[in-house]
């Protein structure tokens, strides 16, 4: 795992701290080094179609992913601990009736909420926001509830209400607690996911729009040159593998982990 954690924040590290010192912005057009080869033209990597710079573009587009991942992760984290949380610790009807929305949400097709979201908002990076938000949390609100069943008639928490303690210091001082190191493994889990599902759109033309860039459009554009410019699909897409790979083995780790 220590591998891994390495690998990603290397990888975050660079695409936050490095594009200042290249001397071609992401969006630059250098209409003299069209499709250049690398170290060619003062681009390292090289162009793609247009003469902008491979490398600039890799970095801001891993920033991008890497952005709209932990937002919308985060958002699931903090919608589906909280609805969790509520279902489990009331149960009955309460339970009943939020786990039958969980139930409806999940029977929605993801693209159809996508499509409903930018008809409703337009492309823009919070479709993209909300589109995979909306539906990851569902998820972590089964996970969070299960952890809340399973604690809910502990001797401790049985104790604190005997002693008359109100129900919100309960779930924030005993609860969230004991369920935060479950959640927080299976959020780490839910990245690598949300970095596909954010790649898969932008590459279908339906996630980040230009002028912004991501991993996914990277990857479409390369799709289209790579019999003349193989390192345009081959640089986005081995950056993407990696990061899916070391943030997959960081939750399967922290999994490992807590189930001692």
């Amino acid at each position: 795992m220590k591998g891994a954690l390495f690998l990603v924040a290397a990888i975050a590290v660079a695409a936050l701290l490095l594009p200042p010192f290249l001397p071609w912005g992401y969006a630059d057009i250098d209409w003299n080094a069209v499709r250049a080869a690398p170290f060619s033209s003062g681009h390292w990597l090289g162009t793609d179609s247009v003469g902008r710079d491979l490398l600039a573009r890799t970095l801001a587009g891993t920033r991008v992913t890497l952005a709209v991942a932990s937002a919308a992760a985060l958002v699931a984290l903090l919608i589906g601990t909280a609805w969790g949380a509520i279902a489990g610790w009331f149960g009955g009807r309460v339970d009943e009736a939020m786990m039958r929305v969980v139930d409806g949400l999940y029977a929605l097709p993801f693209m159809f909420v996508v499509i409903v979201l930018m008809v409703v908002f337009g492309r823009s990076i919070l479709l993209v926001f909300l589109g995979i938000g909306a539906v990851e949390w569902l998820t972590m609100a089964r996970v969070v509830r299960g952890q809340v069943l399973a604690l809910r008639h502990r001797p401790f928490i049985l104790a604190s209400e005997a002693a008359g303690a109100p129900t919100g210091a309960i779930l924030r001082g005993h609860l969230l607690p004991n369920v935060a190191p479950v959640a927080i493994a299976y959020l780490m889990l839910t990245i690598p996911q949300v970095v596909m599902v954010e790649s898969f759109l932008s590459f279908l033309g339906l996630g980040v729009q230009e002028p912004l860039t991501s991993l996914g459009i990277l990857v479409h554009d390369g799709a289209d040159d790579m019999d003349i410019a193989p390192l345009t699909l081959l640089v986005p897409g081995a950056v993407l593998v990696a990061l899916v790979v070391a943030l997959n083995r960081i939750g399967e780790g922290l999994r490992q982990r807590l189930a001692r």
